[in-house]
């Protein structure tokens, strides 16, 4: 795997998203500033202009001299000036030929909204216009202006004001974004690229990798990294169990077959004691042969866990009652731990007639499991009932046992270690299991107390052909009961 370019890195990305929301942030600022740019240029205006009137009420007879007027004139920018006072007097200032007025704005009632829609519309105006202006004069609110003036010189100091204000936004986008880029590349950007570094060279050789070191860090950077630590060394430890796993499983099936001999030479010789008159020899026969049978399917199940992997599948239609009667009979045929034969209740509670697909002997072997678990751990009565849900079949067994200890259900499932009886290895679960998984359901544990366990196997109606395994659905309602 190659680490992209620092065009596509992360460090990159943030910059460029950086400048990009700051000068965001800025035209969202300029929008209303400039609005504010321009009613404060045509105020300064107008208060000009209502000075420049004034000097009319000073003037003998109200009248002042053209240069004045020119001079006031020039000095307000306007062409034409009107001061309308409270009592409906009037003063005004004029050129000889004063220009056609091409657009007027009465600044008395204009909104927000509308202050920012001229002040735009002023930008992209390419006309020279002569505007009339008309608000409340900003010395006096009683005394209303009106001013025409070029709007030419309002624009020009508009695109000024724009022109400093984005260059104070680059810099500032700039300066943001250069500081933000070098705390956000220091605390984000060199851990991340450090982490995914170290899980790319984990992925491409498991052992010879480097560890993580453990983060001092209490944020989401330091939790992500110590927990990728653990990760590694839980990896590691179940990758070299599995090797020694795989190494086990091929020195069991080496001498499985060996072993298997060896004791069915001894069962052989194991069936004269019984013929013995010897009484204390007819007495512990039982108890041997027993023994023995347990070993012989000790070795069966251990040769074809640790062969069979994922399960083929021959799926074919078959009546599920009948086969439950079949299981039945296996499961009572069952020798206790301590020689004696079993004397259990089995109860088929599958409806008549309920056919479904497939592969039997391998549902076979894992209610077998079950039952003989259940008769096995002292249950008196096991029953097995079959409920459709919908396009799913849930499949119970239960019993009357004195339910799971703490140690099998805490390692439930897990062979060699979720046995429920002194002597077990824990693979009939971890066999009935993987027959329901193959069918593309599950087997789940739904109670255990001291009245007894309830084992739920959800299957669906059409399983998968070839084994292929699909996630399973859960199955939380109440299955049976005793």
């Amino acid at each position: 795997m190659r680490f992209p370019s620092v065009a596509n890195s992360l460090s990159a990305k943030l910059l460029a998203l950086t400048i990009l929301f700051v000068l965001l942030a800025e035209v969202l600022i300029y929008t209303p500033s400039i609005a504010r740019f321009r009613m404060t240029y045509l105020e300064e205006r107008l208060a000009a202009a209502h000075i420049a009137a004034l000097s009319v009420e000073a003037a003998p007879d109200f009248m002042v001299t053209k240069a004045l007027q020119a001079k006031l004139l020039a000095y307000a920018g306007a062409h034409v000036i009107d001061l309308i006072q409270p009592d409906a007097r009037v003063y005004m200032l004029s050129r000889p030929m004063p220009p056609e007025v091409d657009e007027t704005f009465d600044l008395r009632g204009g909104g927000n909204w509308s202050l920012i829609v001229d002040a735009f519309c002023a930008l992209v105006e390419r006309r020279d216009r002569v505007i009339r202006v008309i608000d409340r004069s900003p010395k006096d609110k009683a005394q209303q202006v009106e001013i025409t003036m070029d709007e030419r010189p309002m624009i020009d100091a508009m695109l000024a004001f724009s022109r400093s204000i984005l260059e104070v936004s680059v810099a500032i986008s700039l300066i943001a974004a250069g500081l933000l880029f070098v705390t956000l590349n220091a605390l984000l950007v060199r851990p991340m690229r450090r982490l995914t570094e170290s899980m790319v060279a984990f992925r491409r050789d498991p052992d010879g990798a480097p560890a993580v070191e453990p983060e001092r860090r209490r944020d989401e950077i330091g939790v992500a990294g110590n927990e990728l630590a653990a990760m590694q060394g839980a990896v590691r430890t179940a990758l070299r169990q599995r090797e020694r796993l795989a190494a086990l499983g091929t020195a069991v099936a080496k001498i499985n077959h060996d072993l298997r001999g060896i004791l069915s030479t001894a069962s052989l010789l194991s069936e004269r004691l019984s013929e013995s008159s010897d009484p204390e020899a007819r007495r512990v026969t039982p108890r041997l042969m027993a023994s023995l049978d347990r070993a012989v399917e000790l070795c069966g199940q251990t040769l074809s866990f640790t062969r069979d992997g994922a399960l083929p599948l021959r799926v074919a239609p078959f009546d599920l009652r009948a086969l439950t009667e079949e299981v039945g009979a296996q499961v009572l045929a069952t020798v206790r731990p301590d020689g004696a034969r079993v004397e259990a209740v089995w109860s088929n509670a599958v409806p008549e007639g309920l056919t479904i697909r497939g592969d039997a002997g391998q549902l076979s072997r894992a209610l077998v499991n079950l039952g003989r678990n259940a008769v096995q751990a002292g249950a008196e009565r096991v029953r097995v009932a079959a409920e459709r849900r919908g396009d799913r079949l849930i499949l119970t067994v239960a019993d009357n046992g004195p339910g799971l200890p703490p140690r099998a259900r805490d390692h439930l499932f897990q062979p060699f270690a979720g046995s429920a009886r002194a002597g077990g290895v824990g693979l009939g679960l971890a066999i009935a299991r993987e027959v329901a998984r193959a069918h593309g359901g599950d087997l789940r544990l739904f109670a255990s107390t001291g009245e007894g366990s309830v084992f739920a196997i959800d299957l669906p109606l059409a399983p998968p052909p070839g084994g292929a395994r699909l996630a399973p659905a859960a199955t939380q309602k109440s299955f049976v009961s005793h």
